[in-house]
């Protein structure tokens, strides 16, 4: 949960935010994707890998393949996500150049890559086509979105999901809708550069 709700009565509600900030970034980013371009690989298997499975899989993704390095912790998503519509499949890291040929989107929903932590070290194997997204935000553009771009790949940074999911927050707590806007995003941006 990411966000809570108190209800007239006192009684608290908690909410995740996560799935619907992705989809909206994803939606807004690269407006014509679809959910039936192929398949969808997710790095990662912590809380907002499992938000974005369940997104993708509202979505209408036939089939996900989460790469993970703690095997265990991907079965457990896959278990607790897989449909009757949506297959998910289970795969190791050394599995991630393999399963991303047919894809029609890559997730990356580790820290590798942000500020501070290793870099993500992957071989872009995917069609041109497919969107590239990395969740992380700080840096803005991270060596996969750069690799990604160079490429050719639609690309999505990971601040549009951070502003997208405080949308559905901000207007259970003051009741008023707000929408993402170049501005709000430039100003984001602005206190995200590094002071010289």
């Amino acid at each position: 949960m990411n966000t809570i709700i108190i209800a007239p009565d006192g009684s608290l509600e908690a909410r995740n935010t996560d799935a619907y900030g992705f989809r909206e970034n994803l939606r807004e980013a690269v407006p014509d994707w679809q959910p039936g371009f192929g398949p969808a690989v997710i790095l990662g298997a912590g809380g907002s890998a499992r938000a974005i499975v369940a997104a993708l899989t509202d979505a209408g993704v036939r089939e996900i393949r989460i790469v993970n390095r703690t095997y265990s912790r991907a079965e457990a998503v896959a278990g607790d996500l897989s449909t009757v519509t949506t297959r998910i499949t289970v795969h190791s890291w050394n599995e991630a150049r393999r399963v991303q040929r047919d894809a029609g989107l890559l997730v990356n929903t580790t820290s590798l890559g942000m500020t501070g932590e290793p870099p993500l070290e992957l071989d872009l194997q995917l069609p041109l086509s497919a969107p590239v997204v990395d969740i992380v935000y700080v840096p803005l553009e991270t060596n996969l979105l750069a690799t990604a771009r160079r490429r050719g790949h639609p690309v999505v940074d990971g601040l549009g999901m951070l502003l997208h999911q405080g949308r559905p927050g901000f207007e259970a707590w003051f009741g008023a809708p707000v929408q993402v806007t170049g501005e709000l995003r430039a100003a984001i941006v602005a206190t995200l550069a590094p002071s010289r």
